[in-house]
Parts: structure tokens; sequence; C-alpha cells
């Protein structure tokens, strides 16, 4: 199932309180642990959480299908996210923001 056809929880790498939560690379670490190597050893996020950018701020972009194919995975990151206080909500347009070619190709 696409990212795009399903409800997302997004965790903003900001606090409650409003102040930038640190280790600023969070994000990629949590995204890492449910990432694989592609066959040309490049890192592959899973698509049931990876790393975003909204409105100009990074984000952790979790599917709510991750709750059901993975129950542990979703618990760990939904606790992290309570237990630091980090801003989350959800995402349930009907579908996704374009992306520009030259934008993928360089990701």
């Amino acid at each position: 199932m696409a990212m795009g056809d399903e409800e997302v929880v997004v965790i903003r790498g900001v606090r409650e309180d409003g102040n930038k939560f640190r280790p600023s690379d969070w994000i990629e670490r949590i995204s890492a642990t449910l990432a694989s190597f592609g066959r040309d050893q490049r890192l592959n996020y899973a698509r049931a959480a990876q790393p975003c950018v909204v409105k100009g701020e990074r984000c952790l972009v979790v599917e709510r299908g991750l709750k059901e194919s993975n129950p542990a995975a979703y618990e760990f990151i939904m606790g992290f996210a309570r237990d630091n206080q980090l801003c989350v909500f959800e995402d349930r347009r009907s579908r996704q923001l374009e992306v520009s070619e030259d934008r993928r190709r360089s990701a």
C-alpha cells in the first residue's frame, strides 16, 4: 500500500514546549532501524517509517499500518514521541504533495 493511501502520523522534530529536540539526527536513527540496504548498497527507508520535510521542517512520517504489521516498532516510535514530548499530528490528506523530479534524483 502506498504512503498516500492510508493515514499517517507525522512526528515533528520539535518538543511541545517549542524547543528543538536533540540529537538532531533522531529521525534518521529511528528510520534506519526499519530500513534495509538495497543491491546498490544504499539505505532504503521502509515505507512505514521514513524521514520527511514538511514545510521546511524535518519530521518522521509513520504509517498507521505499522501498528498491525510491526506492533513493537510502532509502540516504540510512539512511546519515544510521547516520552520526549514531541509534537505529533495525523495527516489525512487524500493525496501526497507533488515532489519535483529533480528533487527525487538528488535524494
